[in-house]
């Protein structure tokens, strides 16, 4: 992996994560994300669309975004799985604390009283 692929990521709160449908449809969302030994990291809803597609298909696409999914650097093509080792997830949510501090927290917080279960998806860029 090229070091300029993953540069463009530094200093960044969110990346769009663009996951296809069945028809090959992008699904472009702008979610927190946080960086691991080459690695990119997200956590999102258990079911949600995004888990949903990567079970089928885990081609993707980043880029570096804003909240509302503007791109601020170029899309790179990439490959993600669901993270299914506990101690890898664990691990991710600390960075995820470390990264977005008190936001996070109160973030936790709503999702406690909801019962929101989290999966952590791993993303390698090509």
């Amino acid at each position: 992996m090229e070091d300029a692929k993953i540069d463009q990521f530094k200093d960044q709160k969110y990346l769009n994560l663009e996951t296809f449908r069945k028809n090959g449809q992008g699904v472009p969302t702008p979610v927190w994300f946080a960086e691991h030994q080459g690695r990119l990291y997200v956590r999102t809803m258990d079911g949600s669309g995004k888990v949903k597609r990567l079970k089928r298909y885990p081609r993707t696409r980043v880029a570096p975004c804003n909240a509302s999914g503007n791109l601020s650097g170029e899309w790179v093509d990439s490959q993600a799985c669901l993270v299914t080792d506990r101690a890898t997830a664990e691990n991710v949510n600390r960075l995820f604390n470390r990264k977005y501090g008190f936001t996070k927290t109160i973030f936790d917080l709503l999702n406690l009283l909801r019962k929101t279960k989290w999966t952590t998806i791993a993303i390698e860029l090509s």
